[in-house]
């Protein structure tokens, strides 16, 4: 029985090649619906799935299993309508409120505290604009690592101590020392104050949501930089990581009561905080590229329902051209199924090579890409499978009436015809 599939196999293979070779400018008009629409669905899903997995990348190096609690509504949206009345006047979160949060909310495994500004640093005659200047307290690299090329980090000393000490962005260090590595040891001046460099962070490259510009950075001691910034109008903002194995909206039920409780919040009373999920933005990014897969799908259906019926004239022409041949197979003992299945299967091989044409030509897609963006784009396992199992479909749907037809034939009718 095996043995007698594999032969129906091949010989419906051969039989497909056949068919393109005998015609070719057929063939190739008929299968070029499958190819653009293979091509449309791949080459859709391939640059989707690969730019939401760049863009969730990029929001997992804000923390994972994160809140961030801040005046501000992060998921409020922007521009003219964002409700800015609602929470300019809340109190921002100030750093005795983080001593209290780690006290009464068992479930944060790490909290941490940060204050920042933009403003300009200074090394002898050069002098950079614009540099993102944070103040951290020890526990921010345990949630958002900051990752060292040259250098080392922050010390547990120089934390406590409130040291003049700070880790430099790869983009600034080549800025103003022309290598990242010669910043380590340098001292640098930030309003008037001199920091000794003790480190050069990763480079982190371009995002597409922005995030933390580690690049663009000066990474400074909460008790050194409340000396050179103004706390209030530093953006004050509060990083709270749960325990292992905890939801992130566990953690968020237990902080809300948490800084109900540090506010002094009555049951009646509208909370004058908001605690912003890292995990909400996460979940909002796979919604909205629902809608880029459906529009790609919406595509790809049309070129499909082209190259079927593109498909199934070819199969018609082959049926009616084999006619005798099917006559002499059923005369001598062979069954409906085994001529339906040799047709379907030679209409599903011949959907594959369309298929496969149309992934040569993602493929090419994905590498001019690549080179055009800041990120990979790639073809998955998934989308690949998912290609086959498209052609396959509807080689058998293009194929199915004329298979049915050459599995019906009388076979003195088939044989006289020829």
């Amino acid at each position: 029985m095996i043995r007698r599939s594999v032969e129906i196999v091949v010989s419906s293979f051969k039989m497909a090649l056949q068919e393109l070779w005998k015609n070719k400018l057929r063939t190739f008009l008929s299968l070029f619906g499958i190819t653009i629409g293979i091509f449309c669905i791949i080459g859709v899903l391939a640059t989707v799935n690969s730019l939401e997995q760049n863009i969730q990348n990029e929001v997992k190096t804000l923390g994972t299993n994160t809140i961030y609690v801040d005046k501000w509504d992060y998921s409020a949206g922007g521009g003219q309508n964002y409700p800015w009345w609602k929470y300019v006047n809340r109190p921002s979160p100030k750093y005795d409120e983080l001593k209290q949060i780690k006290e009464r909310t068992p479930s944060a495994k790490y909290a941490a505290f940060k204050i920042s500004i933009s403003d300009k640093v200074e090394y002898e005659n050069n002098q950079l604009s614009g540099v993102n200047i944070y103040g951290i307290t020890e526990e921010f690299n345990d949630i958002q690592p900051v990752e060292i090329a040259f250098g080392r980090y922050i010390s547990e000393s120089e934390f406590s101590q409130g040291s003049p000490a700070g880790v430099i962005g790869n983009e600034i260090a080549e800025k103003l020392f022309g290598e990242p590595e010669r910043a380590v040891g340098k001292m640098v001046t930030v309003r008037g104050k001199k920091i000794i460099i003790t480190g050069t962070i990763k480079k982190q490259g371009k995002t597409m949501i922005g995030g933390w510009q580690f690049d663009q950075s000066l990474v400074l001691s909460y008790r050194y930089a409340r000396n050179i910034m103004d706390q209030k109008k530093a953006d004050p903002l509060i990083l709270v990581q749960g325990q292992d194995n905890l939801s992130s909206k566990a953690l968020k039920d237990n902080l809300t009561g948490t800084m109900r409780a540090i506010r002094k919040l009555t049951p009646t009373k509208e909370e004058n905080f908001t605690l912003n999920d890292i995990n909400d933005f996460s979940d909002a990014i796979s919604e909205a590229f629902v809608s880029l897969n459906i529009g790609g799908w919406a595509i790809a259906a049309l070129s499909l329902i082209v190259g079927m019926f593109g498909v199934a004239n070819i199969m018609f022409v082959s049926v009616r051209e084999r006619t005798g041949q099917i006559g002499l197979k059923k005369a001598i003992g062979a069954k409906k199924r085994i001529i339906l299945t040799e047709f379907l299967l030679e209409s599903a091989f011949l959907c594959i090579i369309g298929g496969f044409i149309g992934l040569t030509l993602v493929f090419l897609l994905t590498q001019v890409l690549t080179s055009a963006l800041n990120f990979p784009v790639y073809i998955s396992t998934s989308n690949l499978a998912l290609a086959i199992g498209i052609c396959i479909v509807v080689g058998v749907i293009a194929g199915y009436i004329p298979a049915r037809q050459a599995a019906r034939m009388d076979p003195v009718v088939a044989i006289r015809s020829k």
